[in-house]
């Protein structure tokens, strides 16, 4: 079995998730149905920038997609 043959194993939003190929942060969301416009990114509580969502995702990340709401 080679590297690229294990699938990635990520949660996003308190769900986990295996991929058999590995994927962009940007291709992740696209898979998922997740909005790619208007929302932020924490890899494992860190802010995940949309400058790096063309990086593969890394097995094991903790991956939250937050969005803005409006609201008083």
């Amino acid at each position: 079995m080679t590297l690229s043959s294990i699938p990635i194993g990520v949660t996003v939003n308190g769900v986990d998730h295996e991929f058999a190929a590995p994927l962009t942060v940007h291709e992740l969301l696209e898979r998922l149905g997740l909005p790619c416009q208007g929302v932020a990114l924490a890899v494992d509580g860190a802010v995940f920038p949309k400058s790096r969502w063309t990086e593969p995702v890394e097995r094991g990340w903790q991956i939250e997609v937050l969005t803005a709401v409006q609201g008083g």
